[in-house]
């Protein structure tokens, strides 16, 4: 959700990348003496330590969060969804620079970060809140797993010739069973990622919703489907004689699922906070990324 900006003093920057991403060298140096040289402090998280020169504080991803008053990230989306289940309990806000492919969230190009990041530091920005997902696994009552996800979690065969079948419910009540590959929990951040190549929706980043869909169901009917935000998603299995499952959070597995584990999905107790340049424009973004417009017709 965008919220109109508060200004606010930022003093200690952290800087944090993805170390084999192309042209990562140098744009970490770049953004490290810009940032220096306007008389922030910036904490380097410590795989990056090697791309920087100069008197540099080098720190683990949790001191940065401990220490700073925002952090900037660079590299493609994946490096910020890691940055934002890692940073998330700090409250933080992100600053994304892309170097990756599709830039959905890290909306600032290498070649304008100077810029960019002197207006943004300076309180010329848009500050935007997106909610994540927590999904804790039990088994025989007891969590054995407690997980995190910013675009979307996967509940799916591990075999790649079988189905497994799915039983979900919505805050108690029973929504289906489907005999399917999987099934995806998407966030509204999430919609525009792995739910959209399963035929999910577009969902704004300031909407309170969830996307459940489907991946290659069984059953033609069977479609995606919006629920609220603040649903309590129940997941369970009916077991079969070749039934192995796993669960992915942003592409990080949780391999051992067993056929009577249960999971329990919601919204995470806190959002992930980014800032964005003030001409930051989502609708914009949809038409340079997807491709969906041939111009604007006055």
């Amino acid at each position: 959700m965008l919220i109109a900006p508060m200004q606010r003093q930022f003093k200690t920057i952290g800087l944090i990348g993805k170390p084999d991403a192309e042209r990562i060298s140098a744009t970490l140096e770049h953004i490290h003496q810009h940032l220096t040289e306007q008389g922030f402090r910036v904490l380097v998280d410590r795989g990056c330590a090697g791309f920087v020169s100069g008197n540099s504080t080098v720190c683990d991803i949790d001191e940065i969060g401990r220490s700073c008053d925002a952090a900037v990230i660079v590299g493609g989306d994946g490096t910020l969804l890691r940055a934002a289940r890692l940073l998330v309990d700090h409250e933080i806000p992100l600053i994304g620079v892309n170097l990756g492919r599709l830039g959905f969230l890290v909306d600032i190009s290498p070649d304008e970060v100077g810029t960019q990041l002197d207006a943004i530091l300076g309180g010329d920005y848009q500050f935007e809140e997106r909610s994540l997902l927590r999904v804790r696994v039990s088994r025989n009552g007891t969590v054995v797993h407690d997980r995190v996800a910013v675009n979307e979690i996967v509940v799916h065969s591990a075999i790649a010739t079988s189905m497994i079948e799915i039983e979900t419910w919505i805050d108690g009540a029973f929504l289906n069973t489907q005999r399917s590959d999987g099934l995806i929990i998407s966030t509204p951040t999430g919609s525009t990622a792995y739910a959209l190549s399963a035929g999910g929706p577009i969902l704004h980043p300031g909407l309170n919703a969830l996307v459940l869909a489907p991946i290659n169901p069984h059953t033609l009917t069977n479609r995606p489907i919006v629920i609220g935000g603040d649903s309590l998603i129940e997941i369970g299995f009916r077991p079969s004689k070749q039934f192995r499952a796993q669960v992915n959070c942003d592409n990080v597995s949780i391999p051992d699922v067993e056929a009577t584990d249960r999971l329990r999905i919601t919204r995470h107790d806190r959002p992930f906070r980014m800032l964005h340049p003030v001409d930051h424009d989502f609708f914009a973004i949809l038409r340079s990324k997807l491709n969906w417009s041939s111009g604007n017709r006055n």
